[in-house]
């Protein structure tokens, strides 16, 4: 099997051509390729397929082998894989994920895809549709208990479960111990991503997350989208915030009036390989 190893401000995937290769269990494959030590090393496969009502389709397994909705991230590098391996000449493209169409623009130096902007659709905050198993219309500022400490989380779907809380210090934090406990917790049926946030000013927040299915990852583009929404809902930040993550900064701008939220970042291919 080739595969491409690449990384979207350190959240890497290991990348397979399905117009070339066919994999049986890609389940199963996502857990083997992704131990660090045994494997290739990665937060999971993504599958680049043919699609029958958008350009591509994307399909993503978490490290532990289960299947997620969507990554920001993930998607990005895909925008670069397709165009750097001559499969598009399009700057300008659409993903089928299980999240929905997301559309795609590349931007191109020396022939290369070296930043990407993706469309990443209306924000969902209908408790049932994330899903949380809260009341009412909208969970914002909501209290959630884990490990005896009390937290005010704010939730928000982005093709896939986001818990936003914010901290006073987000590097002081033991992932390891509390984010099992939030990915699991009762309340999220489909288990949850969780987002640790400071605001630094009202353009600018820095997180931590904890991925659902992968751990800590260094990059969510998912993630960030939450957050910046998150943080407007909250009057914390503008539309438009720079999120730093572990890994990186990425730009996302929540256009209220056509209700869309806009994701900006880096792709970048590691190297490529036959496993």
């Amino acid at each position: 099997m080739k595969f491409t190893k690449m990384q979207g401000l350190g959240n890497d995937y290991v990348y397979v051509n399905g117009f070339q290769e066919t994999i049986e269990n890609p389940s199963q494959l996502s857990k083997i390729i992704s131990d660090r030590h045994f494997g290739i090393g990665s937060d999971g496969l993504i599958l680049i397929n043919p699609s029958k009502i958008a350009d591509f389709e994307m399909e993503m397994y978490n490290a532990d082998g289960s299947r997620s909705e969507m990554c920001g991230n993930g998607i990005r590098c895909v925008g670069k894989y397709v165009y750097d391996h001559g499969l598009t000449t399009k700057e300008h493209i659409s993903v089928e994920t299980l999240a929905g169409i997301k559309y795609l623009d590349l931007t191109i130096q020396d022939q290369k895809v070296v930043m990407v902007t993706v469309n990443m659709g209306t924000p969902e905050l209908r408790p049932d549709q994330i899903p949380v198993k809260v009341e009412g219309d909208r969970v914002i500022c909501y209290p959630i208990t884990v490990l005896d400490q009390e937290y005010k989380m704010t939730c928000v779907s982005m093709g896939n479960p986001h818990a936003v809380v914010y901290v006073p210090d987000v590097k002081a934090l033991d992932l390891e111990k509390i984010g099992p406990s939030f990915e699991n917790h009762a309340c999220f049926p489909n288990r949850v991503n969780t987002e640790f946030v400071k605001v630094i000013d009202k353009n600018t927040v820095e997180m931590r997350v904890w991925e659902r299915g992968s751990a800590e990852t260094l990059a969510c583009g998912t993630g960030a989208c939450a957050v910046a929404v998150s943080c407007i809902l909250n009057g914390y930040t503008e539309n438009k915030v720079l999120v730093k993550l572990v890994g990186g900064d990425l730009t996302i701008e929540w256009d209220q009036e056509q209700n869309l939220v806009y994701m900006t970042g880096p792709a970048e291919t590691v190297f490529e390989g036959i496993f």
